[in-house]
């Protein structure tokens, strides 16, 4: 027993328990989940794809399983733009370097500062006003001269968005305090001029570290030496892509190919398949397949492809009459290929006394002298000798195909004897068979179609319909068994066509079941109607119930929370929060809330209304309404009333 134990735990050691299958739900929620990890928000999709994908790095599958080294620009750098800034005790930005790589091969070329200080920053330029106050201002737009430099040139105020302030005017450490921000800011309105004046170049990537912002770009797939790309000249000037149009679609065989489309002529096509065959045999009949005695008879010599047969009562005096007694012998014949058959006569026959042979019925011999009734001979019956006639009598005629009844009639007075022979000769040598079968002729009969496409023996001879000038040359193709080969040499032996024919008019499907499940059927009764053979319809009814698919949260629990702002925003008449009495405002913010219902809140925020299925939509409509009406009172006036 011991021995036994110690040979059966580790055994049981080895195999742990087994795990329950996955469901299709598990899979399906595992897939999501996975799916969501690499394209859940914008910094994920940066990270997963459009980064690496710029940078021409390995992007992964979802599952991680594959991966592969995208190239969709045609150079790629770490670094195309780098901002550097530092804030004065004024709060102004008394030193921004700009650092480039202009041509994009992994070296900064060009490297400049801005000749101004900064003291607001707006989405396309920035402000320079004097030091620490809001007075004395220029408004810069960022621009890049046809060199391709980026420099500042000076506009109205209305001709800059979205400006507010950043020095000890507006507030203390602004710039400090919302460095992040303002980086970006900054580097945008840059990164905006760049692409405008060249739309090849792409950002991959911006990357803030502490006073600076760095910008990974690439030049994407718009290889051209030539920064005006053609395409993009249409953003200035729209109207210009229909005229433009219309010129490349005249020279476009593909256009054309579209216009000519079912699409293209606003009609219904289908296309038609249909061959026409050469369908050929080779065949060789054994010669009793031919011509065969099926009943009758007494006797079949077959020499090769030569038949005699025979018929009768030969032996002498065989046949004991009285006085004139008649004898019927009756041979069968089939015959399966009159064509086959080279020649048919009744080679012999013989009788003592009388006879007569008929076929289907028709006289066709007699002896020793006429006798054309079905009674008895016209002359005495007997005749004390035996008669013979060799009339080689072409029966051809007669023998077509089915069966045919040779009779021998026999007249003896006392003892006699009858014979007849029939010889027939066929032919059993190879046959061709040959039948065109041609599938085509009721679509090309149909005045709504037309040929698209041939393959007459693999040569394309039409195509699109149009004739290629393509003809397949003679064939000859080695036919039947080996037993009985045969050469056979034709123009063609199969057509393979494709038909395009327009329909003027598609049948609706018919929706009536449908209809009727949906009409009659409840959330616990599914109701059914189905066609029958017969043409009448059955209906049917069955419980019905949908699985459990589980529960499920009303809504995204979120939370929502604030956090105080100075109104730096900047306006032509100045500083926004210099003409309020509260200079500072709020900033709103919404969270989704996390697995355990806590609300994120960043620093600085407090928490306004906690993790729940927050709904501010009336809110939000009040304050549109408000903007809305306070729009509709306001009056402007060229002179201050």
């Amino acid at each position: 027993m011991t021995a036994l134990t110690t040979l059966v735990v580790p055994v049981a050691l080895l195999f742990p328990a087994s795990t329950k299958a996955q469901t299709m739900e598990d899979r399906a929620r595992a897939a999501a989940t996975a799916a969501r990890a690499k394209s859940s928000d914008s910094d994920a999709l940066r990270a997963n794809y459009v980064t690496p994908g710029l940078a021409g790095e390995a992007i992964a599958t979802i599952d991680d399983s594959r991966s592969f080294t995208p190239s969709i620009a045609c150079r790629k750098t770490a670094t195309m733009l780098e901002v550097l800034v530092q804030p004065s005790g004024t709060g102004d930005l008394t030193s921004v370097t700009v650092s480039r790589d202009r041509d994009l091969d992994g070296t900064i070329d060009s490297t400049s500062t801005i000749p101004v200080p900064v003291s607001g920053i707006c989405s396309n330029g920035v402000v320079s006003c004097s030091p620490g106050t809001w007075e004395k201002c220029r408004f810069l737009r960022w621009n890049v001269d046809s060199a391709g430099a980026l420099n500042l040139t000076a506009v109205d105020m209305p001709q800059l968005a979205a400006c507010y302030c950043i020095n000890a005017s507006c507030g203390s450490n602004l710039a400090w305090a919302n460095m992040p921000s303002l980086l970006r800011d900054l580097g945008g309105g840059m990164v905006g001029a760049l692409t405008t004046a060249d739309p090849r170049y792409g950002i991959a990537e911006a990357v803030i570290d502490g006073p600076s912002i760095r910008y990974a770009g690439a030049l994407s797939s718009a290889c051209s030496a030539d920064a005006a790309v053609p395409q993009s000249r249409y953003r200035a000037a729209p109207a210009a892509i229909a005229s433009d149009a219309a010129i490349a679609s005249s020279a476009s065989t593909v256009f054309k190919a579209l216009e000519g489309s079912s699409i293209g002529t606003g009609t219904s096509q289908q296309y038609r398949h249909c061959t026409i065959k050469r369908q050929v045999s080779v065949v060789r009949p054994a010669p009793a397949s031919i011509v065969s005695r099926t009943s009758g008879g007494y006797s079949t010599l077959q020499n090769g492809s030569a038949f005699d047969f025979l018929m009768g009562s030969p032996a002498d005096n065989s046949l004991a009459g009285n006085s004139c007694t008649l004898f019927d012998f009756r041979m069968m014949l089939r015959v399966a290929g009159a064509d086959r058959i080279r020649d048919a006569r009744l080679a012999h026959y013989y009788a003592d006394d009388w006879a007569q042979v008929r076929i289907d019925g028709q006289l066709v011999g007699s002896g020793p002298s006429n006798w054309t009734g079905t009674g008895l001979p016209p002359g005495t019956c007997e005749t004390k000798d035996t008669f013979h006639r060799y009339p080689g009598l072409d029966l051809k005629p007669f023998l077509t195909d089915g069966d045919h009844e040779v009779w021998l009639r026999v007249a003896v007075a006392k003892g006699g004897e009858a014979f007849a022979q029939i010889h027939v000769d066929v032919d059993d040598s190879c046959q061709v068979l040959e039948q065109v079968v041609d599938g085509c002729s009721f679509i090309a009969a149909d005045p709504q179609c037309r040929l698209d496409s041939e393959l007459v023996d693999g040569v394309q001879t039409s195509l699109n319909g149009v004739a290629t000038g393509l003809r397949p040359l003679e064939q000859t193709r080695l036919m039947g068994a080996p037993s009985c080969p045969t050469d056979l040499t034709r123009d063609y032996f199969t057509k393979d066509r494709k038909y395009r024919c327009t329909a003027t008019s598609l049948a609706y499907p018919d929706t009536s079941r449908g209809a009727y499940i949906i009409d009659r059927s409840t959330e616990t009764l599914l109701a059914d109607r189905t066609l029958q053979a017969d043409g009448s319809f059955s209906s049917s009814t069955q419980a019905f119930a949908l699985p459990d698919r589980g529960s499920v949260p009303a809504c995204e629990p979120i939370c929502k929370t604030q956090a105080p702002k100075a109104n730096s925003e900047a306006a032509p008449d100045g500083v926004v929060g210099s003409k309020q009495n509260q200079p500072t405002g709020v900033d709103t913010f919404y969270h989704a809330c996390t697995s355990d219902n806590a609300c994120p809140a960043g620093p600085g925020e407090e928490i306004v209304s906690a993790c729940g299925c927050l709904d501010d939509f009336p809110e939000a409509v009040v304050m549109m309404q408000t903007v809305r009406m306070a729009g509709a009172d306001m009056v402007c006036s060229a002179v201050a009333p």
